[in-house]
């Protein structure tokens, strides 16, 4: 019986749809992400579940759109401006490829809660060497607010080093830990870059800062922090390789959500990014490798959700998935076959505070080219038609098939809130 395939996923943090070279980023160099693509299949129309973090993270552990499993907006460290609590009943991924006795661990930023039956270890599981909170005031010192959140599995501890070196050193123990083993593995590389703050090594800012002179010194400091990371996808993908482990490992790569325009992040011809519903808020880079499942040099623009590896990585691993998910797998479209998602409809949200949200959601759904959003909870609903419009440039509202979609939206709004998102 052939050996079932190791699973490694690496999510990036707020990283942009452009901010790849195969997307022909302003001044970037991304070999390794390059390679992942080059060697299996880009993803063109790939999307985070939300405009933000959590939600997004919530839907690739569960397969369903967050606010299914209790998280609508941000997971955060003060109780008076966070907006979710991963529901105890979601089944997580790690939970479903024990099934086929695969070890999981996952490396890097967790972002899924603080309470004790949320740590990574009660949620599936095997093996946790990361970072709990939301985000580090400072790469090297890995404080949140004062509070260290960084773990090994349920022991705190204080690392020293730049946090992208750290994860990917972890990373690598892992692959190793694997080498001689029959047992197979997946693997949750969560890197936290490249989110604020951007704070990448000196030396990869000046190494940036002398190949790149007519680069701005913001975009310069982004570049560096992006290529530092794929610096280490590419120690990771190398040590996979070493260890006679490549060949039997479906490597994806892709992000939590778009890049965040104010610190040098670009999201290629897209509008809008982090936090926003536009194209350039949701649609990330996204790529997928497997020597031996995947044909190498496959470029696709099927629309899939970061909620879709969930039934992915099921398919592969031989698991049933049983439960109610709205995740679809696209295994078939990773193997090159035609898989139509033309009328297939999407949703997302996200529910935040202070004086932009309130309290209140924003949304998009979509279906075929046709999108339709609310950004703002305080401005109107906008229509797209994303096969003439890409960039979204003319929005049409009063015409077409708004009514179509606002029922589609009504729909999906009457499930909001079905779950709690607070203790």
């Amino acid at each position: 019986m052939a050996q079932l395939p190791n699973i490694l996923i690496i999510l990036g943090d707020d990283h942009g749809y452009g901010d790849i070279s195969a997307h022909r980023g302003p001044y970037i160099q991304t070999p390794n992400i390059d390679r992942i693509a080059e060697n299996g299949i880009r993803l063109t129309q790939f999307y985070a579940n939300s405009s933000v973090c959590s939600p997004s993270r919530a839907a690739l552990m569960t397969g369903r759109y967050p606010d299914r499993v209790g998280v609508p907006g941000v997971i955060r460290t003060h109780p008076n401006n966070n907006w979710g609590y991963f529901s105890r009943d979601a089944i997580t991924l790690p939970s479903m490829l024990k099934q086929k006795d695969y070890h999981t661990s996952i490396i890097g930023k967790w972002h899924l809660g603080l309470e004790p039956e949320n740590h990574p270890c009660k949620r599936g599981f095997d093996h946790f060497h990361g970072f709990l909170g939301d985000m580090m005031d400072d790469y090297y010192t890995h404080l949140r607010h004062d509070q260290n959140y960084m773990r090994k599995d349920l022991e705190v501890i204080d690392p020293r080093g730049h946090a992208t070196d750290l994860f990917t050193e972890w990373a690598i123990d892992v692959i190793r830990g694997h080498a001689h083993s029959s047992q197979p593995f997946f693997l949750y590389l969560a890197y936290n870059a490249p989110h604020t703050p951007i704070q990448p090594p000196e030396e990869w800012i000046e190494r940036v800062r002398q190949r790149e002179p007519d680069a701005s010194p913001e975009r310069v400091k982004y570049i560096a922090l992006v290529e530092h990371m794929d610096a280490g996808i590419g120690r990771v993908l190398d040590t996979l390789e070493q260890t006679g482990q490549l060949s039997n490992t479906l490597v994806v790569y892709t992000s939590d959500n778009g890049g965040q325009l104010n610190v040098g992040a670009t999201n290629g011809d897209l509008k809008g990014g982090k936090g926003q519903m536009y194209e350039g808020g949701i649609r990330v880079p996204t790529c997928a490798m497997w020597p031996d499942g995947i044909e190498k040099g496959q470029v696709c623009d099927n629309v899939a959700m970061l909620m879709d590896l969930f039934p992915t990585a099921c398919e592969i691993a031989g698991v049933s998935v049983n439960q109610e998910i709205e995740g679809q797998s696209i295994l078939p479209t990773l193997r090159g076959e035609n898989q139509d998602f033309s009328d297939r409809a999407m949703y997302w949200v996200r529910k935040d505070g202070g004086p932009s949200f309130l309290g209140l959601n924003q949304h998009a759904v979509r279906r075929g080219n046709i999108k339709l959003l609310h950004n703002s909870p305080f401005e109107p609903l906008e229509l797209y038609d994303l096969g003439n419009d890409p960039q979204e440039t003319s929005d049409r509202a009063k015409i077409g098939a708004f009514r179509e979609m606002g029922e589609l939206l009504q729909t999906e709004m009457q499930q909001n809130g079905s779950v709690p998102w607070q203790t």
